[in-house]
């Protein structure tokens, strides 16, 4: 006797070989034996051999319709021998009934399982709507092999061009043009972003990069939109300075200026002159809710993504030959040991009558360094006070004041070329920036503070630099507290806190508590944002200095070893793992290497150790 059973819902043909009260011993049809529940056998029958059951039940059940057996079944529980009856006859086979058996268990759309050989056919709405449902996945799967087909002929299908920043940035794998995509990227052995430029899609691969980072960053597009009101006050007390700026050719969100007054019995008043758009934005309008979201400039070579739209920027930058809006700091200050004597703050209009760029006058770094007379230079005089005043500064806060020259590049793209310039940073016009800087930001801090007037600082304790609303040390900066205020055109945490300084200044409520959602939401998403901007550029200029090379045709190139295999290219701020390097190359040394290939799209760059370097 042989029987047909159930063995954790697969079907399973043996022979008996001993059955007691409630379990069976069987041999399996390959040989095996195994005990069994009585209770889990569907059917006994003498023939035909187990060996024989399988391959004819298999042959009927291919001539079994599952629609024309739901039709067939009646209404209620049936069991599988009860419908093989309906369907063969009375007289239904073994084969018959597992071939029955068989159909039912593989058309679960048409039929529901309610027990060992047990079913109930499909209510007529449900069996409906599962069908359209394999239907339409029937459907998706052929266009998929469709789409599959034409990728890897190299042309993009209309859908997926639609849908295109999705594939490539950031995509959905429930989506059948993802599924489509990551299937032909596997056949033709390609990235999906090599697939799409295989395919004439990718307009550069310029446009790849940032295209990624405007993908996550900037879901709506970088563009400002063109709604939104501010106001740029014409009734603010001219002040009596000339005033100038000190910047890099390339910007034009000009922030600060500087003046020098002289004073009698030898005295000089210095001006620290900060743009203030906060003057003409409602800190709840829209142009600031859209700066609160973006929270800063976005600077990568060849470009920007400013943080206030252009006519803000045009309106409020402290830019040459105009009257501009501004917060002032004043410092009079006796030259003999550069002791402040007293500081006073205001809102006014400043005459700009000079925007000195650091590439036209870098010249003066070495003469002012030699303390030689550049008074004849246009603001010479002025640079060389501020210079002494810096120095001072400097000490004050526990620095040297010594330059700590370190390489910095500038990049400029002018219709797809590239150049890049190598600068020192640190030098004497550096410094009488960087400590003006901080001397405004820790003066107007500390005003705050005073006056109980919510701000946002940087503080540092431990190594740890963190963002609060308490006006805590900054002691990598040796000053009691800092916050940034000196670049509201630039970072929206600096637009806030000139919003709380005017307030003060004018004597009116400030429009930020303590407590405010916008200054404790600042202060958790600036970090992050600030920190995925600066990476963007990194990458961006790691990118030009691939186009760099490409636009030179090296072949060649030398490079000074960082640490172990790490080296960095000359004249390029560019890092790079060489495996190939030789384990006796030490710190310092200098080599050759053979650039085998630049991949733009990728954004690497293959080089080989080639030669050391004398």
């Amino acid at each position: 006797m042989h029987v047909l059973y159930d063995e954790n819902g697969d079907f399973k043909l043996g022979t008996i070989l001993t059955e007691v009260e409630g379990s069976l011993q069987l041999e399996s049809q390959h040989g095996r034996r195994t005990k069994v529940k009585a209770a889990h056998v569907l059917l006994r029958f003498a023939s035909p051999t187990p060996q024989e059951m399988l391959p004819a039940a298999s042959a009927l059940r291919a001539e079994i319709d599952p629609a024309f057996l739901w039709e067939a079944c009646s209404e209620g529980e049936f069991g599988f021998v009860e419908l093989a009856r309906e369907y063969f006859g009375s007289t239904a086979t073994p084969a018959q009934s597992y071939a029955v058996l068989l159909a039912l268990q593989e058309a679960p759309v048409y039929f529901h399982r309610k027990g060992r050989g047990r079913y109930r056919r499909a209510p007529p709405e449900i069996l409906a709507a599962a069908l359209a449902s394999l239907e339409k996945k029937r459907l998706q799967q052929e266009a998929i092999a469709h789409w599959v087909a034409e990728l890897c002929e190299f042309r993009m299908p209309e859908p997926l061009a639609a849908v295109q920043a999705m594939l490539l940035y950031g995509p959905d794998r429930n989506r059948p043009e993802t599924k489509a995509f990551e299937q032909a990227c596997l056949q033709t052995g390609l990235s999906g972003p090599h697939l799409i430029d295989r395919c004439g899609r990718l307009p550069s691969s310029q446009d790849f990069h940032v295209g990624r980072f405007l993908y996550e960053h900037f879901p709506a597009g970088a563009a400002h939109p063109t709604d939104g009101a501010f106001v740029c006050p014409d009734d603010l007390e001219t002040a009596a300075v000339q005033a100038f700026s000190l910047d890099d050719a390339d910007t034009t969100e000009i922030d600060d200026a500087f003046s020098v007054t002289r004073l009698p019995e030898g005295a000089v008043r210095i001006g620290i002159h900060i743009a203030a758009p906060a003057l003409g934005l409602d800190p709840q309008g829209t142009i600031a809710e859209r700066a609160r979201k973006r929270l800063s400039t976005v600077y990568l070579p060849g470009d920007k993504i400013t943080m206030l739209p252009q006519p803000v920027v045009r309106a409020f930058t402290l830019a040459e030959g105009t009257r501009c809006p501004a917060v002032s700091l004043y410092l009079d200050v006796d030259p003999a040991d550069w002791h402040i004597r007293q500081t006073h703050s205001c809102v006014e209009a400043v005459p700009v009558v000079a925007n000195l760029r650091h590439q036209a006058i870098d010249h003066l770094n070495e003469r002012i360094a030699n303390q030689e007379d550049i008074s004849a230079e246009p603001f010479g005089a002025e640079l060389q006070l501020l210079h002494q005043f810096a120095l001072a500064l400097a000490s004050a806060r526990g620095d040297s004041g010594r330059s700590h020259d370190r390489q910095e590049y500038g990049f400029q793209v002018i219709d797809g070329e590239v150049i890049i310039k190598e600068r020192k940073r640190g030098a004497p016009l550096d410094k009488l920036v960087a400590e003006l800087m901080i001397l405004v930001n820790s003066t107007w801090g500390q005003l705050l503070a005073d006056y109980d007037v919510a701000g946002i600082y940087r503080a540092q304790s431990q190594g740890k630099v963190r963002m609060t609303t308490v006006a805590a040390p900054h002691d990598g900066l040796g000053v009691a507290c800092y916050a940034w205020s000196s670049s509201p055109l630039r970072r929206y945490i600096d637009l806030i806190n000139q919003w709380q300084l005017i307030a003060l200044i004018g004597g009116e409520a400030a429009p930020f508590d303590r407590n405010s959602t916008t200054l404790l939401s600042t202060i958790r998403e600036f970090e992050p944002t600030y920190a995925a901007y600066a990476e963007f550029q990194s990458r961006m200029e790691s990118y030009w200095c691939l186009r760099w090379m490409l636009q030179h045709h090296l072949s060649t190139i030398a490079a000074a070893v960082i640490r172990e295999n790490l080296v960095k290219l000359d004249d390029l701020p560019y890092f790079l793992r060489l495996p190939s390097l030789p384990a006796e190359a030490m710190p310092g040394a200098r080599v050759m290497l053979d650039i085998r290939a630049i991949d733009l799209i990728d954004s690497t760059l293959d080089a080989v150790y080639k030669s050391a370097l004398t």
